[in-house]
C-alpha cells in the first residue's frame, strides 16, 4: 500500500466510529437531534471537550442560519474544522530538522512505560540511514535490561553503532559517551533512549533533566528535538503526560504512536488544539513504513 492508504488503514478505527455515525444520518435534516447524536461520537473519538464544544457552537451557529441543511454538509463543515485545528501542529519534518540543524542533531526520545519509544527511536534512525545520513544511538534505559538488548537488536539489524553501559549505570554517563563518540566519529545524528517513566515521578523527571543538561554541556543546543512519544490508544492521558515533560524537558515535538490500535485518534485533534506542540510523527503500525510525518490534510482525509 501507498502511504496514503496506509494511513487511511491505520486510521479506520477511528473513522468508523465518526463517520459511520454521520453515514446513519445522512439523508436526515441537520435538526438538533442528528447535532447531539454528533456531539456523542466526536466525545467518543477523544477530540478534546473543548474541541468538540468549539465545533458544535459553529455548527449550531450555521444550523440558525440556515446555511446547511444536511448531514453531508455537517460533514463538510467538520472537516474544515478539524483541519483548521490540526494545521498549526504540522511542521518540518525529522529529516528536513536534522538538515537544517547543528551537526551532530541531537534528539531525545521521553515518554512513559509501554509507548514504543524504542521503536520508535529505531525506526527513526533506519529513516536517517535511508537518507544518506550517519545516526548513532545512545542506549540511555538503563534500568531495563531487556530495553539496551532491544535497541542493540534494532542497531544490528539496521548497521549502526549503539553507545550502552551495564543495566542500572548512570543515564546521564551513558549520555556523556554517546555525545563523545558521536564528535569522534562525525556522526550526524545522536538519538538517546531513555528509560520509561512515570510522569507524575519527581525524581525520574530529575535525571531526565540531568541527561538534558549533560547533552547541553557536550553540545551547544543540544538536545536539538525532544522527541515526547505518546500512545494514542490511552486518549485524553496522553495530554497529562504531555503537560508533565514539557514542563521537565521543553518537549519540542510529538510522535504519536498505536493509532491503527484505537478508535480514539481524534486525540491528534486534543493534542494539537491543548498544547500548541508540534505533532511529528503518527505511527499506523508496525513496519517502519507505518511511521509517517504528520501531514494535516491527508489526516483529515483519512479521517473523514
Amino acid at each position: 500500500m501507498g502511504w496514503l492508504q496506509k494511513l487511511s488503514s491505520g486510521l479506520s478505527k477511528t473513522r468508523d466510529a465518526v463517520t459511520e455515525q454521520l453515514d446513519r444520518l445522512l439523508g436526515r435534516a441537520a435538526d438538533p437531534a442528528l447535532l447531539d447524536e454528533l456531539e456523542v461520537a466526536l466525545i467518543g473519538a477523544d477530540l478534546g471537550l473543548p474541541v468538540v464544544e468549539r465545533v458544535m457552537e459553529h455548527l449550531h451557529a450555521q444550523m440558525r442560519g440556515g446555511n446547511f441543511s444536511s448531514a453531508e454538509k455537517v460533514r463538510d463543515l467538520l472537516r474544515q474544522s478539524v483541519l483548521d485545528i490540526l494545521l498549526p501542529a504540522q511542521s518540518a519534518s525529522m529529516e528536513q530538522l536534522v538538515a537544517q540543524g547543528p551537526r551532530p542533531f541531537v534528539i531525545l526520545a521521553v515518554g512513559v512505560n509501554g509507548v514504543g519509544k524504542t521503536t520508535t527511536v529505531a525506526k527513526l534512525t533506519q529513516r536517517f540511514c535511508q537518507q544518506g545520513k550517519t545516526p548513532l544511538l545512545v542506549a540511555g534505559d538503563t534500568f531495563r535490561a531487556a530495553a539496551i538488548d532491544q535497541l542493540q537488536v534494532w542497531a544490528d539489524r539496521i548497521q549502526v553503532e549503539v553507545i550502552r553501559h551495564r543495566p542500572g549505570a548512570d543515564p546521564a554517563a551513558v549520555a556523556y559517551d554517546g555525545m563523545t563518540a558521536a564528535k569522534a566519529r562525525g556522526s550526524d545524528v545522536v538519538l538517546i533512549d531513555t528509560a520509561g517513566r512515570l510522569h507524575t515521578k519527581t525524581n525520574l523527571m530529575d535525571e531526565l533533566r540531568k541527561i538534558k543538561r549533560v547533552v547541553a554541556q557536550e553540545c551547544q543546543g543540544a538536545p536539538h528535538e525532544v522527541l515526547l512519544v505518546l500512545d494514542a490508544t490511552v486518549g485524553q492521558n496522553a495530554i497529562a503526560q504531555a503537560r508533565q515533560f514539557h514542563e521537565a524537558v521543553g518537549v519540542t515535538g510529538i510522535a504519536l504512536t498505536k493509532l491503527d490500535g484505537t478508535a480514539r485518534g481524534g486525540i491528534v485533534v486534543a493534542i494539537a488544539d491543548t498544547l500548541k506542540i508540534p505533532v511529528r510523527l503518527i505511527g499506523v503500525g508496525e513496519s517502519v513504513d507505518d511511521l509517517q510525518d504528520f501531514n494535516a490534510q491527508a489526516f483529515v482525509e483519512a479521517l473523514f
